[in-house]
């Protein structure tokens, strides 16, 4: 369910209660109209517009639109991709976060049918982190996944996402286990690790504001 155009580990949300009173998120399940905006920040968040790779951006960008287009168009069960809208600004620059949630496998459960909630593709606007927006889309997945019967959430951050590890532990996310990663070269990269949440009981989200 993740493109092969960026690695969903690789993403780094901030989050800070310094500059949250100015601005007004909305959590929304995303659109077609959204597509150019979702795969506009998901490349900006992943991929480099400068150096050796710079020259390949715009064709990221438009890989990204096209795999997005293809999951909306065609949806599974189980599978959502939010977006978080500025509410206090007007027209189409105003969406500033997204994430997805959907149904996966263990390689191990495939023969046994046995799936898990994964999250995956976080990504916020760089003029809009450290304002609590990747905290907000993540808590709203954790209501999606009360509604469809899940308890439980799993994603991949890489070992030296400093950053996003410490969101993700504030939330209540621990680890599961800890993966090796190599490149098809052979040379090590940062190793994934795999982190999972038990949610609360749904009479604990009752006081819980998602907006």
């Amino acid at each position: 369910m993740t493109s092969w155009f960026f690695d969903s580990s690789h993403e780094q949300p901030l989050t800070s209660a310094a500059n949250q009173a100015s601005h007004k998120f909305q959590i929304r399940a995303a659109t077609p109209t959204d597509l150019t905006a979702i795969s506009r920040i998901i490349a900006e968040s992943f991929h480099s517009q400068t150096g050796f790779w710079g020259w390949a951006f715009p064709l990221l960008r438009l890989g990204i639109y096209e795999d997005f287009r293809n999951r909306l168009s065609s949806p599974l069960p189980h599978h959502i991709c939010l977006v978080a809208v500025d509410t206090t600004i007007s027209g189409s620059n105003n969406l500033v976060g997204t994430v997805e949630l959907g149904l996966r496998f263990y390689d191990s459960w495939k023969q046994h049918g046995r799936s898990f909630l994964y999250l995956s593709n976080l990504a916020v606007d760089q003029k809009y982190r450290r304002n609590g927006v990747a905290s907000k889309l993540l808590l709203n997945c954790e209501k999606i996944c009360h509604e469809w019967g899940f308890k439980d959430l799993y994603l991949h951050v890489l070992e030296d996402n400093h950053q996003a590890r410490q969101l993700y532990f504030k939330l209540g996310y621990r680890m599961h286990q800890v993966e090796s990663n190599w490149n098809l070269f052979l040379l090590p990269r940062s190793r994934q690790i795999f982190l999972h949440k038990h949610l609360q009981q749904n009479s604990e989200f009752k006081n819980q504001n998602f907006e």
